[in-house]
């Protein structure tokens, strides 16, 4: 019985590795790390809503009256198939990238650069710099911006 490649982890959701191919027709086996390709790291649901979307031709209202849902929830995961792709926003990434950014920022990196947006210690440009797992925001930004900050209290 064959079985759909997992390409998550159930233990600790983390990126599993293909590692051994073989050939059914003439038994060659072929070891090393191979990925399972942008396709393979969708769940479930996101390769039927893909499958679906196909089937519509693109069509969202055609999408709409073939799963029963209604337009807006199905723009939601169209977008989040989109991430889940890789491609939201236009972007194409190369394989690998979307679980490399994810990986940059762990939860508490991710609290704290919540948190310095709220106390408006960084602008949303660098917080949003900083979630991508991109460079930290410039310190001589963030100092200007809070001077300026306490300038404009200052006034008041």
């Amino acid at each position: 019985m064959e079985r759909d490649v997992i390409s998550t982890c159930p233990v600790c959701q983390g990126e599993l590795h293909v590692t051994r191919l073989h050939c059914q027709t003439c038994g060659t086996t072929i070891e090393g790390q191979f990925q399972v390709g942008r396709f393979g790291r969708l769940s479930r649901e996101q390769l039927a809503l893909l499958e679906a979307f196909l089937r519509a031709r693109g069509n969202l209202r055609e999408l709409e009256r073939e799963l029963g849902l209604s337009y807006p929830t199905i723009r939601g995961r169209i977008e989040t198939l989109l991430r889940a792709l890789g491609l939201a926003d236009g972007e194409i990434a190369p394989p690998g990238a979307q679980s490399e950014r994810a990986a940059a920022v762990d939860p508490a990196a991710r609290r704290q650069v919540l948190e310095r947006l709220a106390r408006h210690e960084l602008t949303a440009e660098q917080a949003a710099a900083a979630l991508r797992g991109e460079a930290a925001a410039d310190t001589e930004t963030t100092q200007t911006t809070q001077a300026t900050d306490s300038q404009l209290e200052g006034e008041r």
